[in-house]
């Protein structure tokens, strides 16, 4: 069991992060293209109670991909910056994993895209996330809240406010606002 401890804040374009990662010496871990497979009981309670349960895959765009994840996030803990319980296994056979869940009586309720571009700068690790409907954002994620709010800085992003909702929520809150299905989220095709 591990806490979660992150920044995320949204920004117009990742160019300029980018570039500062670069100019600091931070390490690019690779891109891809995440597929998140949102998984709650029948009644909903964990997505009320501002819990998740993740099963996550992804597919390398430049780099290496990291391997499919469970996950269980508990909820947010209050504090300046999001942090909360996070229970995370690899697994060799996601959709083994699919199905296990559903026959302990899971059901997937949503499934989003992510494109992630992951670097390394100090004890932190940065995410440049674009999610459909939502545009791009920057998540930094370190051991403690002093080492997140360091490399924050580092990358010209002190003064921006940070985002404790989860991507999740961002996605349903969007869409039940605009009255779209919320139960796939994916990016438009690319033009061949």
């Amino acid at each position: 069991m591990t806490l979660e401890i992150e920044a995320k804040i949204k920004v117009d374009s990742h160019d300029a992060v980018r570039a500062k990662l670069a100019e600091l010496g931070a390490r690019s871990l690779g891109r891809v293209l995440e597929s998140n497979h949102i998984f709650d009981n029948a009644e909903r309670t964990l997505l009320a109670g501002g819990c998740g349960l993740r099963i996550r895959i992804c597919q390398a765009q430049e780099g290496n991909a990291p391997p499919a994840t469970l996950t269980y996030k508990g909820p947010i803990q209050p504090g300046p910056l999001k942090q909360r319980e996070e229970i995370q296994v690899t697994l060799d056979a996601p959709e083994a994993g699919r199905a296990l869940l559903q026959r302990v009586g899971f059901v997937e309720v949503l499934r989003f895209e992510k494109r992630r571009e992951s670097w390394r700068l100090q004890d932190c690790q940065v995410e440049l996330d674009e999610v459909p409907y939502l545009g791009c954002y920057v998540e930094i994620e370190g051991p403690d809240e002093q080492s997140v709010r360091r490399v924050q800085e580092a990358l010209g992003l002190a003064g921006q406010d940070t985002i404790r909702r989860s991507y999740i929520a961002l996605l349903v809150e969007y869409c039940e606002q605009r009255r779209l299905p919320a139960d796939a989220i994916m990016f438009a095709p690319l033009c061949e």
